[in-house]
């Protein structure tokens, strides 16, 4: 299916890039293509009963797609007050949407809670990674429990930071340079876990 055909599927509306409140901090919205999406929730690394955070949530789309497709519980943080109303809306009209949340936070400050997978698509810079990794490390060490982390189309400097994060361990990737083209090295999920 086309972007405009999955929206439309899940009586959404998140396609199209917005800069609004962009800077060397905090990333445009952009969303993950569905084709990637697709991808992902094909791999089994996803299942009914996990609880995924979106970093960087936009308009909803991985959120709402990941619950509609698989059945699991979503949570989306959106730093952009404007972005995150278009979330509330697209929760509001979505097909599915009943274990799906989204709240209007700084990454950097939101407790994990009880969530055991992590998507980001180069959301902010790395010293905010850095502040989110410290959260999911601290909720880690206080419930100590298998946590997966999703990096789609992970930039250097995540990649550096990650590769010294000695808890942290390299499962696998997801290889998506066929779906688009130019074969791009990095159209892939980088999958990690800490157990």
């Amino acid at each position: 299916m086309t972007e405009e055909q999955w929206d439309k599927k899940l009586k959404i509306h998140t396609t199209g890039r917005l800069d609004s409140h962009a800077d060397q901090y905090r990333y445009p919205y952009e969303p993950t293509p569905y084709v990637v999406l697709e991808r992902l929730a094909e791999s089994g690394y996803l299942k009914k009963e996990n609880i995924l955070i979106d970093y960087g949530c936009g308009k909803g789309r991985v959120g709402l797609f990941l619950h509609h497709t698989i059945g699991c519980e979503t949570i989306g943080l959106e730093y952009d007050a404007s972005i995150f109303q278009q979330a509330e809306e697209n929760k509001s009209s979505a097909a599915r949407s009943r274990g799906v949340t989204f709240y209007h936070a700084d990454a950097a400050e939101f407790p994990v809670l009880k969530a055991d997978c992590f998507y980001f698509f180069n959301p902010f810079s790395v010293e905010i990674l850095k502040s989110v990794m410290g959260r999911i490390m601290e909720s880690y060490y206080e419930n100590p429990r298998k946590l997966r982390l999703f990096f789609y189309y992970p930039n250097d400097a995540y990649l550096v930071y990650l590769m010294t994060m000695y808890a942290l361990h390299f499962v696998e990737e997801i290889d998506c340079r066929d779906l688009f083209p130019g074969k791009d090295d990095r159209e892939r999920i980088l999958i990690f876990e800490l157990n």
